[in-house]
């Protein structure tokens, strides 16, 4: 692959203390990208809890017309910039690897030349191979690039929570979005909140409110509390997926739990 070019200098990336001498791009250059810039990370074991905090988190930051800047792994990563592109939003990816790098996939290179139809795709390298410290290098740009950081999910011990500590250090604001306690992909950003270092992330509740009331575990529950294997059982369908949802919908304040039993709380 080639078409790369270098790209000028970002003034954010001068906060640290070992800034990239230069960066590679490929994509559509404007230094506007960078000026209203959110952080996406999380776990490269996204679980469906994730997939739907992603469908509804990144939307929402496209609406409020940020950038989504990630690091292009498998996982979270990825799906962040897939739905920002899904949604026409702007995202940049910041690879592990040189930028002229050979070994992607055809999913890697198809969503990377999506992302550079109204993005970037950067790297600090041309030809270097993925290693072990090449992501934690990658994850000190994707910090300094932004003003804020959002894990979505992230384990005890976690790449995510390598750009979490560089970006408090670069006096960067810090969210992570609450899991299930029963998820070890979780155990970082519930940590992250329960310490302090990261403001809890919630969804809009007027977002999409009027759709609500036509979530079917909405609809079940309506006239009747419930718990999750019931719930699974009257609209036929898996408990872990009915969990994850279940989650989402309590967060977004639609649902309440007492006991173990759900009920509706959208009116």
């Amino acid at each position: 692959m080639a078409n790369y070019q270098i790209a000028p200098p970002i003034k954010s990336l001068a906060d640290l203390k070992d800034p990239p001498q230069q960066l590679f791009y490929r994509g559509r250059w404007n230094e506007d990208l960078f000026t209203k810039c959110v952080a996406v990370v999380g776990s490269r074991r996204i679980t469906e809890y994730g997939r739907r905090v992603i469908e509804k988190l990144v939307p929402q930051l496209v609406q409020d017309d940020w950038t989504i800047i990630s690091g292009f792994m498998y996982g979270v990563d990825q799906e962040a910039h897939r739905v920002c592109v899904e949604c026409g939003g702007k995202t940049i990816a910041v690879l592990g690897w040189g930028i002229n790098w050979s070994g992607l996939g055809e999913e890697d290179i198809k969503l990377g030349k999506q992302i550079e139809q109204n993005g970037l795709v950067v790297s600090e390298w041309e030809e270097q191979q993925p290693a072990l410290w090449t992501f934690p290098a990658r994850n000190r740009i994707v910090a300094a690039a932004c003003q804020e950081v959002i894990v979505v999910e992230a384990a005890a011990r976690s790449g995510a929570l390598i750009t979490t500590e560089i970006a408090d250090k670069l006096k960067r604001k810090i969210w992570a979005v609450p899991g299930p306690i029963t998820s070890k992909v979780s155990e970082g950003t519930n940590r992250l909140i329960a310490s302090g270092r990261a403001q809890m992330w919630l969804p809009q509740a007027q977002l999409k409110l009027s759709l609500a009331s036509q979530d079917p575990i909405v609809k079940v529950l309506e006239s009747e509390s419930l718990d999750a294997s019931e719930i699974a059982r009257k609209l036929n369908l898996p408990v872990g997926q009915i969990g994850a949802r279940l989650s989402l919908l309590i967060l977004e304040g639609k649902l309440g739990e007492r006991e173990g039993k759900y009920f509706s709380v959208v009116e």
